[in-house]
C-alpha cells in the first residue's frame, strides 16, 4: 500500500500545480500590494497581513509561466515562515482549487530527457481524475516550493 500526499491545488494561466499543504499557512484574498522600488522582477511589493510585513512573490514570474492579467479572483497564499528561510512571504496564484490527497501511486517523477533546470523544481506530476471511464485524466505540476525559494536565496547571496 503506498502512502498519500496532502497538497493545496492551484491555478496559474489556466495550468493547474499543487505544493505540499504543510508549507501553506493561510490563503488570503488578494488585497492592494505596496510596490518596493527597485526590486527583482519577481516581487511585487509587500503587504500588512495582520500587523505582519509580508512580502509577496509573482510566482508566474519566478516560474517563467506566462501571466494572466484578466483573472479577477486571485489569491495569496502566505507561506510558513520556516519554509521561506524565516521570512514572511505570500505567493500570487489565479487561484486556489482545494486541498487534496494524493496516492504516490498516481504521482510520476520527472525524468532525466527535460532539462535539470526544471526537474530541480518539480516534485512530481500527478495523475488527477477518471481512468477507465471515458473521462480525460487531468495532469497537475507539484512545485516543490522550498526549492524554489531556496534558489531565490542563493540567488540573491551569489
Amino acid at each position: 500500500m503506498s502512502g498519500m500526499v496532502d497538497l493545496v491545488e492551484f491555478e496559474l494561466n489556466g495550468e493547474r500545480y499543487a505544493m505540499d499543504i504543510h508549507l501553506a499557512r493561510e490563503i488570503v484574498e488578494m488585497m492592494p500590494i505596496t510596490p518596493i522600488p527597485r526590486a527583482p522582477s519577481y516581487i511585487t511589493g509587500v503587504i500588512n497581513l495582520r500587523g505582519e510585513i509580508t512580502s509577496i512573490i509573482n510566482v508566474n514570474n519566478l516560474l517563467r509561466i506566462t501571466q494572466n492579467d484578466d483573472v479577477e479572483n486571485k489569491k495569496i497564499i502566505v507561506l510558513m515562515s520556516d519554509a521561506a528561510g524565516g521570512s514572511n512571504v505570500g505567493i500570487i496564484v489565479d487561484d486556489v482549487h482545494s486541498v487534496i490527497q494524493v496516492s504516490e501511486d498516481d504521482i510520476e517523477q520527472m525524468g532525466d530527457g527535460i532539462t535539470s533546470d526544471i526537474s530541480t523544481f518539480v516534485k512530481g506530476i500527478i495523475k488527477v481524475g477518471a481512468n477507465g471511464d471515458g473521462n480525460r485524466q487531468n495532469l497537475v505540476i507539484w512545485i516543490d516550493m522550498v526549492r524554489v525559494l531556496r534558489d531565490l536565496v542563493n540567488q540573491q547571496i551569489g
